[in-house]
């Protein structure tokens, strides 16, 4: 047996070792975020053709189109599977909308959403959307409109799940997840097994919040992000005489997406981001035209492939 101070020396020496190691070891660096560039489609208000034949030509990997298409293609899914195909574009997403007015039928909302999401399979996609637009009008929202917004949430999720379909809700201005305490409470009573995050960082601002902060706290919910920007507007601004904001083409806002981009690269996120730009600001533009702006941006000025 080895003398005690013997041993003491050798433990001594490993320590000594170990340190040298580690000092000498380069510091770990946290992974890129691998993120995967898609365009909404909803800027060519319903011209999907056109829509995924301009997204393409940009150079965009994927596509979120609306659930308009069903009108068209509702009994063809594999078309606009092909479609898609013959363009190099991922189906990344449907907006299927979800439920309006304070007395919606909990069981037609559901139903909808499993024809979206049968439709989606189908065709191809991964994700589909939900938002909505039960946020009452003469009250403040209750507590029970979260619950019975939950329900339906979690009931659609599991049955899309069902078809290898993930769901996510929608953050909106005008909607029960408008603020970010209201995007909670809707988190909070929706099953997040079958229910994620589609964080629209530029409703999330409008509301009152910090995308960045939301990225961080929903990182196990955050399913895909809407990546928008929104300026504010002076009343009777450019003819927005009700509305004090106007959603614009990347860069051109306040929604600081350094640091959106930051908190993406800090959880490692490794996904879709879906660029949004609900309508053309300046009608002297095409919406080609303001998807390539935003391309610049995130390319010249954050550094990102698309």
């Amino acid at each position: 047996m080895a003398p005690l101070e013997s041993r003491r020396q050798f433990i001594i020496k490993l320590g000594s070792l170990a340190t040298l190691s580690a000092l000498a070891a380069p510091a770990m660096a946290l992974a890129p975020s691998e993120i995967r560039f898609a365009y909404a489609a909803i800027t060519w208000g319903g011209d999907d053709l056109q829509a995924i034949k301009d997204v393409s030509e940009v150079g965009f990997r994927g596509i979120q189109l609306r659930s308009n298409l069903l009108k068209s293609f509702g009994d063809k899914p594999k078309a606009i599977a092909e479609i898609l195909k013959q363009h190099g574009l991922r189906f990344v997403a449907l907006s299927g909308g979800g439920p309006s007015g304070t007395d919606y039928s909990e069981e037609e909302v559901i139903a909808t959403q499993v024809k979206h999401s049968n439709f989606l399979r189908a065709a191809g996609g991964l994700y589909l959307q939900m938002t909505d637009s039960s946020r009452p009008k003469d009250r403040k929202p209750a507590l029970e409109d979260f619950k019975k917004l939950g329900r339906v949430l979690t009931e659609a999720g599991r049955r899309a799940s069902d078809m290898g379909i993930s769901l996510a809700y929608h953050n909106h201005m005008g909607s029960l997840g408008q603020s970010p305490d209201e995007v909670d409470q809707v988190m909070e009573r929706s099953d997040p097994r079958y229910v994620k995050l589609l964080l629209d960082v530029a409703h999330y601002a409008q509301g009152g919040g910090d995308p960045s902060g939301a990225i961080l706290k929903y990182r196990e919910r955050l399913l895909f992000l809407h990546i928008k920007d929104v300026e504010s507007l002076a009343a009777g601004a450019a003819g927005e005489e009700s509305q004090s904001y106007r959603f614009v083409e990347l860069g051109r806002g306040r929604v600081d997406l350094k640091a959106v981009f930051a908190a993406l690269k800090q959880i490692k996120f490794r996904g879709w981001a879906v660029v949004e730009l609900d309508s053309v600001p300046d009608k002297s533009r095409t919406p080609k035209e303001s998807a390539i702006i935003s391309k610049k941006y995130l390319e010249e000025k954050l550094g990102m492939k698309i």
